[in-house]
């Protein structure tokens, strides 16, 4: 099969190999999905670059994918065989991921996904979509809050967005750093957009609320925005943590145990059963309710993946990366 793989950290184009390797055979309990389309996110660059140590000698990159099962192993239905699949944590803990023509993987991991989602929009679902639906459902729900989402026009946050709004949340604002972004953000549902670079974010916050502050924030940075926390969370209100862009974060303990504030941390790799099957039946949902947006801003070709990669590092994409694989 074609595939890219590394077989040590670096620079994308000095690591990464397109070529071909061995096709896989799904062992007892996984399933063999040929591949359609792989995504690319933050973290499969961060983990070639060194964020972490190589999980094995020879890495295939990328945790999310879509694409058709082609062979059950023991245990698992044949009448898997054909279906249409998102997929999770393909290269999470394991050492081939879904930048590759096939990948085998346990049955769990290959979710069942309608024929009117392509496999483009498909392979935006294991991070960026799962974390957005964590993010907006965890501790009760946004149902009747108010919502700020930073970074309300990345790949995660236009998600989240929507998410909120289908879940019932009263009101959702966003940060954003341009005024494309805020049009983007506006499109998935935000009633209002904040400009970080421009607004005084805690002043902003404030007068779009009343004074009163935010019941939720969905953080995408928390080492670079907790000070704000005390200024534009309501009283009991929660900051729900995905990412940081340093490992260390302070937080200012006076006014934040004076405001019964709350920060809920989680990463979307490590969610347990029960949530991740509640946010795989909610999207379920959402794909026959219809009008989810989801935004594939550049597909490129598996042989680019080293290109897509720095594309992606960049920051300079408005919404998801997809590698597609004919």
């Amino acid at each position: 099969m074609k595939a890219v793989w590394y077989e040590s950290n670096g620079s994308a184009r000095d690591v990464l190999v397109h070529g071909e390797m061995p096709t896989p055979e799904p062992a007892a309990g996984e399933v063999l999905v040929r591949i359609h389309a792989s995504g690319v996110n933050p973290s499969d660059w961060k983990t070639r670059a060194g964020s972490r140590p190589m999980s094995a000698p020879r890495v295939i990159p990328h945790s999310d994918g879509a694409g058709v099962i082609e062979k059950v192993g023991a245990g698992v239905d044949a009448a898997r065989i054909g279906s249409r699949v998102w997929i999770w944590n393909g290269q999470w803990k394991r050492p081939f991921g879904t930048a590759a023509e096939y990948i085998a993987l346990p049955s769990a991991q290959a979710v069942a996904m309608p024929d009117s989602l392509s496999f483009e929009a498909a392979a935006c679902l294991g991070i960026p979509a799962l974390t957005a639906l964590r993010a907006i459902t965890t501790d009760g729900g946004v149902a009747g809050q108010t919502v700020l989402v930073t970074g309300g026009a990345g790949a995660v946050g236009h998600y989240a967005i929507q998410f909120a709004r289908r879940l019932g949340a009263s009101r959702i604002l966003a940060t954003v750093s341009s005024e494309a972004k805020a049009a983007h953000a506006r499109a998935a549902g935000a009633d209002a957009t904040i400009d970080y670079r421009r607004e005084d974010v805690a002043a902003r916050v404030k007068e779009l609320t009343g004074g009163r502050g935010v019941d939720r924030v969905v953080e995408v940075d928390l080492s670079g925005n907790a000070a704000l926390l005390p200024q534009i969370l309501a009283t009991d209100g929660i900051c729900v943590a995905y990412g940081s862009n340093e490992r260390e974060v302070a937080v200012n303990f006076g006014p934040m145990i004076l405001g019964g504030l709350a920060i809920r941390f989680f990463i979307v790799y490590e969610l347990s059963a029960a949530p991740r099957a509640e946010c795989e039946t909610l999207l379920a949902r959402f794909f026959a309710e219809g009008g989810l947006q989801h935004t594939v801003a550049v597909t490129m070709p598996l042989s680019e993946c080293a290109a897509a990669h720095d594309l992606v590092q960049s920051g300079q994409v408005m919404g998801n990366v997809v590698l597609t694989i004919p």
